[in-house]
């Protein structure tokens, strides 16, 4: 009598790789950046505000009040267009994650493995990318028109802009998860911080000279701060009291916008 032997063949096993939120954010990030980089003509398109300002508003404020500002007036305008083009930068790039919700594509990256958090972070540290660029950009522009460079304080700018902007970034995200259904009002909400802001930051015209009522908001502005650090360091001086409540108000600003950008994500894929 033959006797039939059943072999059992032990199941293939699939090894689920080990996750990490770091490289999750990689993943992300490069996710996003792909499309910059087939299209880097994106990145000189946003550089024409920048240079609009710098072209036509620089010379009317050379004139009228170029001798009261102290370095001159290149010195004391650079910088802050270049804080104003991460504000205008960052606080629009929820409008991207908008026009995933309306293509699905956000959905489809929610049921992906990748952590919840990384989709903020990595987007946030996105935007970082072409921001750097145009700031270099604009620099070597300016450079030959007198804008003295001071690399070691450009180089700490740069660190303090993106701190800065990942906050103010996520808070776009926020926003744009938060009126996903009524994506109209990201625009109305933005634009309404957004000019306030930048006046009473003292970005384009000093606030000494204004009411006093203008320069007591001043001080509850996190971007005055920003503004005053960025020209400190453009002009050499790493080690000022200005610098130090720079970092604070980019610090405070990137952990409240982290914190509430990530709530909101997290609260999105439920």
């Amino acid at each position: 009598m033959t006797t039939l032997t059943a072999s059992t063949v032990a199941a293939p096993t699939t090894r689920v790789p080990n996750r990490s939120l770091f490289r999750d954010i990689r993943i992300v990030m490069v996710r996003e950046l792909k499309p910059v980089l087939r299209d880097p003509f994106s990145l000189l398109f946003g550089m024409i505000q920048p240079l609009i300002f710098l072209a036509l508003f620089g010379p009317l404020l050379a004139g009228s009040m170029g001798g009261t500002l102290d370095g001159g007036v290149w010195q004391w305008f650079v910088p802050a267009i270049l804080v104003m083009t991460t504000l205008f930068g960052t606080s629009a790039t929820g409008s991207n994650l908008l026009f995933e919700f309306q293509t699905g594509a956000h959905e489809r990256m929610l049921v992906t493995p990748l952590s919840r958090s990384s989709l903020l972070v990595g987007r946030a540290l996105k935007e970082m990318v072409p921001l750097f660029g145009q700031a270099v950009i604009v620099i070597a522009v300016m450079v030959p028109f007198g804008f003295d460079l001071h690399l070691d304080g450009a180089i700490v700018g740069l660190v303090l802009l993106a701190a800065f902007g990942i906050g103010l970034g996520s808070f776009s995200y926020a926003l744009a998860i938060a009126v996903r259904k009524q994506d109209w009002m990201f625009w109305v909400v933005q634009q309404t911080f957004l000019f306030p802001l930048m006046i009473l930051s003292g970005m384009l015209l000093p606030l000494e000279t204004g009411p006093e009522w203008m320069r007591v908001a001043s001080k509850f502005n996190p971007l005055s701060y920003l503004v005053e650090a960025e020209r400190t360091l453009f002009a050499g001086d790493v080690w000022s009291t200005a610098v130090l409540w720079g970092f604070v108000a980019a610090i405070v600003t990137g952990a409240l916008g982290l914190t509430v950008g990530i709530r909101t994500m997290l609260r999105s894929a439920d």
